[in-house]
């Protein structure tokens, strides 16, 4: 990115640790849980015995590969949102007979640029253009002009960390991109029992924690606080009422924590909520997308952990 660029990011940075921290219940965005260490920490994550994710979203995309790049179709502009490693991608571009141009979409611009370097490499025929960029917000599309359709690939349950209102302003804003005939793979994690769900998210290993702990490093390096990441702990857990995984990060102490000439206190206990991750029936989905995408095909897991959605945009 430009000087500018990290300018802004910075400053926006700054003022949604800023809004966060002066709530009632103190929050964080989890997108900036995606610096270059909290990229490589949820990759690792993925890997977990106790993160069914990954493995259950790779067996429904072996499984109905062909459906779904039969769905994609040929002549397509693959724009992936929060693309990360692009693990599950590639699989996509392997079996895609067109591919007009693949276009990864983060804001990790660093772990973004070296994935695309990577899948040139891999796919020396196939155009990589990255984009660094926060994909809530209004982002480019390159070579779109040269594609008959453009197909936005959201993968994982990313869609779970928005609530209920942020998702749908996100959908609208993703349904306003397309035109008819274009489409939006989505992800999603399906409600299941609640020990697994608990699991995945407090591995053994500790390491969901450190990455949790990770947005407060980042906040100290980028933007000069104090926090003492030995008095905060990760606390994650299943809120059954919002059909919702919680991560939070609890204070083990009563301190003060400064940020740019401003001080935020913490009582013993008291938590900062980091990210939800909403588990969703199929009822639930399409409550969810009513109004901006039609469901053409919904693909599962053999043990039907896990939802792959095509949609297709809603057009006068």
């Amino acid at each position: 990115m430009s000087t500018t660029q990290l300018e802004t990011v910075s400053s926006t940075f700054f003022q949604d640790v800023k809004d966060g921290l002066s709530k009632p219940q103190k929050e964080l965005p989890s997108k900036y849980f995606y610096d270059e260490r909290g990229s490589e920490l949820f990759e690792k994550i993925c890997t977990l015995d106790e993160y069914y994710l990954t493995r259950a979203e790779l067996d429904l995309m072996e499984t109905h590969i062909e459906e779904i790049c039969s769905s994609i179709g040929e002549n397509t502009l693959l724009a992936e949102l929060g693309s990360g490693s692009s693990k599950k991608t590639r699989l996509l571009l392997e079996h895609l007979d067109e591919i007009e141009a693949y276009i990864p979409v983060d804001i990790s611009a660093d772990f973004l640029n070296s994935t695309a370097e990577s899948l040139r490499e891999e796919f020396p025929d196939l155009t990589v253009h990255p984009v660094a960029a926060d994909y809530t917000r209004p982002f480019p599309l390159p070579f779109r002009d040269r594609a008959e359709r453009t197909v936005l690939y959201f993968p994982g349950s990313t869609i779970g960390n928005f609530t209920q209102d942020r998702a749908k302003r996100f959908l609208g804003r993703m349904a306003g991109l397309l035109e008819p005939g274009d489409g939006f793979l989505i992800g999603a994690d399906r409600v299941k029992d609640i020990n697994l769900l608990e699991a995945a998210y407090n591995d053994k290993d500790g390491v969901t924690a450190q990455f949790n702990l990770n947005l407060l490093r980042r906040i100290n390096l980028e933007l000069g606080a104090d926090f003492d990441l030995n008095q905060f702990k990760h606390h994650a857990f299943f809120n059954e009422e919002k059909s919702r995984i919680e991560m939070h990060l609890e204070s083990l102490a009563d301190q003060s924590v400064s940020i740019a000439g401003s001080t935020y206190h913490f009582s013993t206990g008291e938590t900062i909520h980091t990210e939800n991750s909403h588990k969703y029936s199929r009822e639930h989905f399409e409550n969810l997308v009513a109004g901006l995408f039609t469901i053409e095909k919904e693909w599962r897991d053999r043990y039907e952990l896990f939802s792959l959605f095509y949609l297709r945009p809603l057009k006068d």
